[in-house]
């Protein structure tokens, strides 16, 4: 199966994680989190726009469903703080959506949440973002995928699969709030 996405076109290697992969995958990194953290007093997660909203929404989720108590959820938009801006922004302006955390997060132990962890570069940026709003306790990472090939020193806390792979490899991760489809799969270049 062949794949459009920005300007690549893209084949379908296979599927790594499916529906119940990923539902099992969240609920696993929902328990870690209140293990970490004794609990979930004081924590706060934020998703990376856009994929990572949605995981940030689901974890809350489960962790309501275990721990009978809600967790604060907010929404970054990093766009602004990234570093590839320029090669982004050729031809239009970037759309910012503007972040939105409904709770403060200085001195809270703020748990960022996003679908790739691949160089590092948008955990860097989200770093910046969230300086820029309060000053957390700490901050925590969890992904759904770790695919290696760090350019930063940065390692997520909690991670969903870890899943080598080749540069000439993308990671597609499909939620259904947004792609209509819940799977992520690997893509030949």
């Amino acid at each position: 199966m062949d794949f459009l996405r920005g300007s690549e076109e893209m084949t379908k290697k296979a599927v790594v994680l499916d529906e119940q992969a990923i539902r099992r995958a969240l609920t696993r990194i929902a328990h870690e989190i209140i293990e970490k953290n004794k609990g979930i007093e004081g924590c706060v997660l934020v998703g990376i726009r856009t994929r990572g909203i949605f995981l940030a929404r689901r974890l809350a989720e489960r962790i309501q469903q275990i721990e009978g108590a809600q967790i604060p959820v907010g929404e970054l938009d990093i766009t602004l703080y990234r570093d590839d801006l320029t090669k982004l922004t050729e031809n239009e302006e970037p759309l910012v959506k503007g972040s939105d955390i409904p709770v403060e997060i200085t001195n809270e132990k703020v748990i960022l949440v996003d679908d790739v962890l691949y160089t590092g570069r948008t955990v860097r940026a989200a770093l910046d973002a969230l300086v820029d709003i309060g000053r957390p306790s700490s901050v925590q990472l969890a992904v759904l995928v770790d695919r290696g090939h760090r350019e930063l020193p940065i390692r997520a806390d909690y991670v969903g699969k870890n899943i080598p792979t080749s540069s000439s490899e993308k990671i597609v991760v499909e939620l259904v709030e947004i792609d209509e489809n819940e799977q992520v799969s690997i893509y030949d270049k």
